[in-house]
């Protein structure tokens, strides 16, 4: 475990205080979460009543103020016991994001001390059905009326769905990249409905289901930023917390492997002897262990340039590429190991597979990495967004 060079000691209590938190009141709650398949209400708010959900918050907001790093931990060890529960609180990062950095000062002093307490759950909307990760495609619309927006339309895959408090809406207000706009909306404001949580393959336990909007009046004073800023909250949520974020998840999962590859194959006799005292048993652990350091590294390089107000996107992206592919190849070479027991729902290794694949496309497939590095290798980037926020220009001054 990388410590030291990117941590301190107050990093290493918190990672310490999350992992008993995990093994004590999450792990036992998995079994249920496997076998309902359904949002875990009850965990989520217990999770978020332990005000981690406030990590980046400032403390004038109430929040720890400890920065992306601790976030990171945070996700990570959550994850490395349930990945439905990192996925949780990284979600719920991405409805952070939105208020500090394009939120009203009025909108923060309303809502970051309800996210700091775990007294509200926040999420952020972008995707639909027909457009996908195309965010210009998005049909979705909001229509002014007075002091008040109409929003009609739906959103899919949208992280803390049917747990969530506070949702943070992209749509179109107009033509083009400068036509959307961002709202808040609360779950309870009429016009606003879920659509029955779908069954998923990985995940048990966590929502990325749809909204419904139809005529759904939204104050003008929900809108975040100014009208046409949409694109800017969209992206940066993405680029800046999203891919970490998942990133972070992808490191519990992949810790979560090889700890659970190494107890089987210490445990497992073969030809007269443990498992893991073969040689190609050992290439295989040796491997993902190699992975994992690989991966934990470039996770916190990455959320420590973040922190420190440096250019990161570059990082951030090699961050998410990296972890998602070694927990994959980690999570497929640990299948192999444990042969056909992994198949079974006796080990928690299938499970760690199935989690795995979730992290995959959300704030960019690896192809969409892939293609990001390689502009930014030919000198082809337009400006990077952990510069813009740092500098203040994406973000609207009211």
């Amino acid at each position: 475990m990388t410590t030291g060079y990117f941590t301190n000691e107050q990093h290493d209590a918190l990672r310490a205080e999350v992992r008993a938190f995990a093994e004590r009141e999450v792990r036992p709650r998995v079994p249920e979460m496997e076998t309902q398949k359904t949002v875990h209400h009850e965990l989520s708010r217990l999770i978020a009543a332990q005000g981690w959900l406030g990590v980046t918050i400032p403390v004038d907001y109430g929040g720890m103020g400890m920065g992306h790093l601790a976030k990171t931990i945070i996700i990570e060890e959550l994850a490395r016991v349930s990945g439905a529960m990192g996925a949780m609180v990284q979600a719920s990062q991405l409805g952070v994001a939105k208020i500090l950095h394009y939120g009203s000062d009025e909108q923060k002093k309303t809502w970051l001390p309800k996210v700091a307490y775990g007294d509200c759950l926040p999420t952020i909307a972008v995707t639909e059905s027909a457009s996908g990760g195309h965010v210009l495609g998005m049909r979705a619309r909001a229509v002014r009326d007075g002091d008040d927006y109409i929003l009609n339309g739906h959103k899919v895959f949208v992280g803390n769905s049917h747990v969530g408090d506070l949702h943070g809406v992209v749509v179109r207000t107009g033509l083009g990249p400068k036509g959307l706009t961002a709202f808040l909306v609360e779950s309870d404001r009429p016009g606003f409905a879920l659509a029955p949580q779908q069954s998923t393959m990985g995940l048990h336990g966590f929502s990325f289901g749809e909204l419904l909007f139809e005529n759904c009046r939204v104050p003008a004073t929900n809108r975040l930023g100014e009208e046409g800023q949409g694109l800017s909250v969209a992206y940066s949520s993405s680029i800046l917390y999203g891919r970490s974020n998942l990133t972070a998840v992808s490191l519990g999962i992949h810790q979560a492997i090889l700890d659970e590859t190494v107890a089987y194959a210490s445990q497992r006799e073969l030809y007269g002897k443990p498992l893991a005292e073969l040689d190609n048993i050992k290439q295989k652990i040796g491997q993902i262990t190699s992975r994992l350091m690989t991966a934990r590294i470039t996770a916190y390089h990455a959320v420590h340039l973040l922190d420190q107000g440096m250019p990161c996107d570059i990082e951030l992206m090699n961050a998410k590429l990296v972890n998602v592919e070694s927990a994959l190849d980690s999570a497929r070479e640990a299948m192999e190991i444990h042969a056909a027991i992994g198949l079974t729902t006796e080990r928690p290794i299938e499970r760690f597979l199935r989690d795995a694949y979730h992290i995959f496309a959300p704030a960019g497939t690896s192809d969409v990495q892939r293609l990001r590095l390689a502009e930014a290798a030919m000198g082809r980037t337009k400006g990077q967004w952990s510069e813009r926020i740092v500098n203040g220009e994406a973000v609207a001054v009211h």
